[in-house]
């Protein structure tokens, strides 16, 4: 008879064998602390116009050579609990802001790091946990007094092309002037007068060749497409869009004819021409010059789509067909039958365009009417256009912002710079164990202005000294020059147009001290017994042959 061994006490006994189960402040709190450290570490290089790209090649080995938190962290598909409650406020910041994503995990990794001093001194991790929701309280209060900049027309190209130039430079650094230029004219010409601003009406065709200053701005929609008939250009053109394929309609059913002579033969396929025939002449009488599909064009439908002079443009993708009929006004019809007035898009122009050795298919809209723009981006490789993807991506996203609060703080560390002096000096004022807390949260403000000194090859003591003293003085925009060196090592960001969103480092803020206060409160970590088996795919869906 086998003896039965009694498992240990505790709650490994109400597990399953293989569970594994860590708790108090060495197992679990520092444990998680160390883990979102590491992260901060991993992405905190690439912070600032001089930051350090990353090298990224995930899951299905796609290559990524970029310095954008959102991209490097979502690639990274990090596993450790504690720091994808990291990487769930980064993408939070992502979806409101749509920027300030790098600010969130660095501020996130400071505070947790200055919170562990705080735990080995004694203070427990509720009186660290309530000193920093004060601390981000009063900073919030006096984040609202350092506001020094407000874009009060949002259709003025030169006023927002100010408050976006500072988010696209800490991306683009050099080419901030043309890359917000292009931004700013995209969004203004197809803001609506009453609906919010949507960036996904902004599109981006990436196009190889050429360089940077090829970019430009198109009011419509640009596929990189050939046409598939001989018709090239249309001017005033009406557009009929359908989801499925321009050709002979199979029939339902399967059915048997039999045919004895030559002349049956003839006349059998005839018919089918003449339906076909009929079919496209009455969409060309509807008014139609331009005929979309979703699906692929016969070659006996592209004969008559010639004969009535007819472009025709095929579209696989449901989504760019649903943003073109969004572009140009149409209704997408699922049968080939002629469209009314009403179902029927307009273009100014529909023509065939080649760029580099691309060919486009370009649906130009010149009037005010348009409601979608795409920005042509040339370059010289898919990874150098990609990051000027995300960049101009960003830019929207500011312009979004802009159109919900207009308000700009000091850039280049001023703003986090004056929040921890107020901060520090407030700390003074406070009773009892909250001020530990309240000294650390200014502490972990410096990180920014630290980590732009250390990317730039400046030492960062040397400037903290400098923009303190600065901020002494009463030069509350005084921020770090990243040109500059020795005296010229500080500069006014207002005189200088680096100023940063105030609804970014709001919600950044927020955020992080969010996300690092759950961590914090983080006593047990309970892993369950893996599942046997193969490993689940990322999606959840399991291919049938496995």
């Amino acid at each position: 008879m086998a003896m039965h061994v009694p498992k240990a006490p505790g709650v490994a006994q109400m597990l399953k064998d293989g569970a594994r189960y860590f708790s108090g402040l060495e197992e679990a709190v520092y444990r998680n602390i160390t883990a979102c450290k590491q992260l901060a570490d991993t992405v905190r290089s690439a912070y600032g116009p001089n930051g350090m790209n990353k090298m990224v090649i995930n899951h299905i080995e796609k290559l990524f050579v970029t310095n954008d938190a959102a991209t490097i962290i979502s690639e990274l598909e990090v596993e450790h609990p504690a720091a994808q409650l990291l990487v769930l406020a980064s993408k939070m910041q992502e979806a409101e802001v749509g920027d300030g994503t790098n600010f969130v995990i660095i501020f996130a990794g400071a505070l947790l790091h200055n919170a562990e001093e705080l735990l080995r001194l004694g203070i427990t991790t509720s009186e660290i946990v309530e000193g920093y929701e004060n601390a981000l309280a009063d900073a919030l209060v006096i984040l609202q007094s350092l506001v020094v900049h407000e874009v009060t027309d949002v259709r003025n190209e030169e006023q927002v092309k100010k408050g976006i130039r500072t988010t696209v430079m800490s991306k683009q650094y050099g080419n901030e002037d043309i890359l917000a230029s292009l931004i700013s004219q995209a969004c203004i010409s197809i803001l609506p007068e009453k609906t919010t601003f949507n960036v996904d009406n902004v599109r981006v065709c990436k196009i190889l060749g050429g360089g940077l200053n090829n970019s430009q701005v198109v009011q419509g929609m640009v596929f990189k497409r050939q046409v598939e008939g001989d018709v090239t250009t249309k001017t005033s053109a009406k557009i009929a869009v359908y989801t499925g394929a321009i050709d002979i309609t199979q029939t339902e059913t399967k059915g048997t004819v039999l045919i004895k002579t030559a002349d049956e033969l003839m006349k059998f396929s005839r018919g089918e021409e003449s339906l076909l025939e009929n079919q496209i002449k009455a969409i060309a009488e509807s008014g139609a010059s331009v005929v979309v599909a979703g699906g692929k064009f016969g070659d006996m439908a592209l004969h008559y789509m010639n004969k009535y002079n007819l472009m025709a443009v095929r579209i696989p993708s449901k989504f760019d067909l649903r943003r073109l009929c969004k572009s140009v006004s149409a209704t997408a019809l699922s049968k080939l039958v002629p469209p009314s007035s009403e179902e029927l898009g307009y273009a100014d122009t529909v023509y065939i365009d080649e760029l580099g050795d691309t060919i486009v298919v370009v649906f130009r809209l010149d009037g005010k009417e348009s409601r979608i723009s795409t920005v042509l981006v040339r370059g010289s490789t898919e990874n150098y256009m990609d990051d000027i993807e995300r960049a101009i991506d960003d830019g929207i996203n500011t312009f979004k912002g802009i159109t919900r609060n207009g308000a700009f703080l000091p850039g280049a560390g001023a703003t986090e710079i004056e929040l921890a002096a107020q901060l520090a000096s407030s700390a003074d004022m406070m009773p009892g164990l909250q001020q530990y807390s309240t000294r650390k949260f200014a502490a972990a403000l410096e990180v920014f202005p630290k980590t732009l000194a250390e990317s730039s090859g400046t030492h960062a003591s040397e400037v903290l000294s400098k923009l303190y003293a600065a901020h002494k003085e009463g030069k509350k925009n005084y921020g770090f020059n990243i040109d500059g060196a020795g005296a010229s090592a500080l500069i006014d960001t207002v005189e200088a147009g680096i100023l940063d969103l105030y609804l970014t480092k709001e919600w950044a803020m927020k955020y992080a001290v969010g996300a690092a206060c759950t961590v914090l409160k983080v006593d047990q970590i309970i892993m369950a017994k893996r599942a046997g088996g193969p490993k689940a795919p990322p999606g959840g869906v399991r291919e049938e042959d496995d």
